[in-house]
């Protein structure tokens, strides 16, 4: 059975918050509503036509590039919520999927926008949106939950001293990508990167909550990879950023 239900153009998803998914403060982690928007908008492009199944047959297989979440509240241990996505549009390399949580009462809790590229799975080199085009029974549509696209995020760079409350770039140590971290096509979950950036603020950080969070996955990782890991901050703002062999695998930028 399809655990989703379709309402017009968009797919919806109830849920009912569980406490393995939620933070010391009972509340839904970053990285847990990273987890229910990637399986929503796995089931919303296979019930369009282009989801796991259809791709793999041809080798191909979608992979999230850049992730955009604003919380306006997220919810609580307990708390029934309704996730909500639907497809956007192409734009450049990318296709723009949105999606909002809301509450019992249909007030919005969370928005977010994401941008994902299809890649050959035995290459691993990007597809070109015209290939996939002709695969696509549907027309995108024009809500959005967040306006503009996801951005890029770069880490901050240069003296420190000269960012008003910007603190210097330090390395916080390294991890070795293993099997808790890895996916079905065999490289790092997406949600996994915000685990680790968020392992990397002082606890006092992680004890408040996140307003805005944007994430770019730069480059795949894999079991065995070593992630040299380094954070930076200004005010309420936090950078992470995971590099591999002095190359950056993602980025993130975090709001508090």
């Amino acid at each position: 059975m399809v655990p989703v239900s379709r309402d017009g153009y968009k797919f919806r998803q109830d849920v009912c918050i569980p406490c393995y998914q939620t933070d010391s403060q009972m509340v839904l982690k970053p990285a847990a509503f990273m987890d229910l928007a990637q399986e929503i908008a796995y089931w919303a492009a296979e019930e369009l036509g282009f989801g796991y199944d259809s791709l793999h047959v041809h080798h191909t297989a979608w992979v999230l590039s850049r992730l955009h979440i604003h919380f306006n509240r997220a919810p609580r241990w307990r708390e029934e919520v309704s996730l909500f996505t639907w497809h956007k549009k192409a734009d450049g390399l990318f296709y723009l999927r949105d999606f909002e949580l809301k509450d019992t009462g249909g007030k919005s809790l969370v928005k977010a926008t994401s941008s994902w590229v299809v890649i050959d799975e035995q290459t691993r080199r990007l597809v070109r949106p015209e290939v996939l085009q002709e695969r696509m029974k549907t027309e995108p549509e024009t809500e959005d939950a967040i306006a503009e696209p996801a951005p890029k995020v770069v880490m901050p760079k240069g003296d420190a001293r000269s960012v008003p409350g910007m603190t210097e770039a330090e390395a916080v140590g390294k991890h070795i990508v293993s099997y808790a971290d890895t996916d079905m096509i065999g490289h790092t979950n997406n949600a996994r990167y915000v685990v680790w950036a968020m392992d990397c603020l002082p606890p006092e950080v992680t004890a408040r909550a996140v307003k805005d969070l944007c994430i770019n996955f730069n480059r795949e990782t894999k079991p065995g990879d070593i992630v040299e890991l380094r954070r930076t901050s200004q005010e309420n703002t936090w950078y992470v950023e995971g590099c591999v062999d002095g190359k950056s695998c993602f980025t993130v930028k975090m709001e508090f």
